[in-house]
């Protein structure tokens, strides 16, 4: 304990007050702390008592049984308290959830026991008669969208064999369950136009598409459901139906064992682009999931989104040099391959300043280190519009690039460096200059 013995002991006390209590105190007690020690995110004061309305081992729940917050709190002896602000609940200080960690003897397995909690709730005939609309059931149903939205995580940290039984109740009947679509209206980075446009934008808002038990699985990265749900779907469909879109959840989450287990039993096309226009490597590269672009191995090939954009092209963006040199010397990727913008892998390198991956492509065969895009821009004139000293520095030292060579606009990458207010770029540019004759424009 990082405050001593004398924390320690008070919070000692307070426990065994805690237990104290009668049966029925003594549980709520218990599994509040639980709750509020281990959520994954702070629960509001109506979620956790409509959590405790749920016992564990009943196949339904009763909302009238919700404990009210003050009855909560008196039952914790003073170790949580309601943020009077948001109305959420947390515990009076940092160590207490240090402390809890040492006693298992108030609860274990946290995760399988919330787990448990969650499902029991997805899988009531009350929730299972919602409506799939997510803003018509939220204030009537305070725990629902936890549950949708984290039963998963809590399973996959606990996976007991009664809480894989109740996912696979839920996720057998997840087509038109309300929890998906409470699941999807949460899942950050991909819009109509998938990751790359609007890393911010929240799918499944204004997005109507399948997404099945099997998503969900691959979605949360639980690889025993999912090897499960395989089995299911190759005995009913004799193998003919494809997974593309579970990989893709599960690529673009980084789930190497899903990954496997999904590629082991059904033979994909690997370059299937998928609803956003985007392939599983895509999806890999561009959250960042270098083991993931391994494991896909080498039928996967260098297919542009529809915007001509390449997956090289987006791990050069985001400067993963690891994928980078897997995409060039294992796969062999080409690294000449403009969008439709005329934007190559080395354009985006240098705008994003990736030195790393600047230095990777200019070593690769032909590459044009000047190449300007559409509109005239250099990976010059991208390096020293985001003030990249070190990418400037590296560019003007290949001989082929023309630091005086205009955009389409007649700006020159010295005159964009000024109007940004990019000193060191400038200095460099300037120094250039100063000892090379002006060159006509290519």
């Amino acid at each position: 304990m990082t405050d001593g013995l004398g924390l320690e002991h008070a919070y000692g006390a307070t426990i065994e007050r805690i237990k104290a209590q009668d049966e029925g105190k003594r549980g709520l007690g218990a599994a509040a702390l639980m709750w509020v020690g281990h959520a994954e995110r702070p629960l509001r004061a109506d979620e956790l008592c409509h959590a405790l309305a749920i016992k564990l081992g009943c196949k339904d729940f009763n909302a009238d049984n919700a404990p009210s917050i003050s009855t909560l709190v008196g039952c914790c002896q003073g170790l949580i308290t309601v943020d009077k602000e948001t109305s959420t609940v947390r515990l009076i200080h940092p160590t207490v959830k240090e402390y809890l960690s040492t006693r298992t003897d108030i609860f274990s397995n946290p995760h399988s026991a919330m787990a448990e909690i969650c499902l029991i709730y997805l899988n009531s005939e009350q929730v299972k008669a919602l409506p799939a609309d997510p803003d018509t059931v939220i204030h009537d149903n305070p725990f629902l969208e936890y549950c949708s939205i984290y039963w998963g995580i809590h399973a996959k940290w606990e996976l007991s064999d009664h809480v894989r039984s109740l996912a696979l109740e839920l996720l057998q009947e997840y087509d038109g369950h309300i929890s998906g679509k409470l699941l999807l209206k949460q899942v950050k980075y991909l819009d109509r136009r998938g990751p790359a446009s609007n890393p911010g934008s929240d799918l499944g808002s204004d997005i109507d598409f399948p997404f099945s038990g099997l998503d969900c699985a691959s979605f949360f990265g639980i690889g025993t459901l999912v090897f499960a749900l395989t089995k299911m779907e190759l005995s009913r469909n004799q193998g003919g139906v494809l997974v593309h879109a579970p990989l893709a959840w599960a690529t673009r989450n980084g789930h190497d064992e899903v990954v496997r287990v999904i590629l082991g039993d059904y033979r994909l096309n690997l370059n299937h682009r998928d609803y956003f226009g985007l392939t599983p490597l895509i999806y890999a590269i561009r959250c960042g999931h270098e083991r993931v672009v391994e494991i896909l191995g080498r039928p996967v090939t260098n297919l542009p989104d529809d915007n001509g954009k390449t997956p090289l092209s987006y791990a050069a963006q985001d400067g993963l040099a690891g994928v980078v040199k897997i995409l060039l010397w294992r796969y062999g990727f080409d690294p000449h391959i403009p969008n439709l913008h005329g934007q190559t892998p080395l354009w985006y390198a240098a705008s994003g300043g990736h030195e790393e991956v600047v230095k990777m492509l200019l070593g690769w065969k032909d590459v044009n280190p000047d190449k300007p895009d559409n509109d005239g821009q250099t990976p010059l004139m991208r390096a020293a519009s985001g003030g990249h000293e070190g990418v400037v520095k590296i560019l003007l030292g290949r001989e082929e690039v023309n630091p005086n060579k205009p955009a389409n606009n007649g700006e020159t990458p010295l005159m964009i460096a000024s109007r940004l207010g990019f000193q060191e770029v400038m200095t460099l540019l300037q120094s250039h200059e100063a000892k090379t004759p002006a060159r006509p424009e290519a």
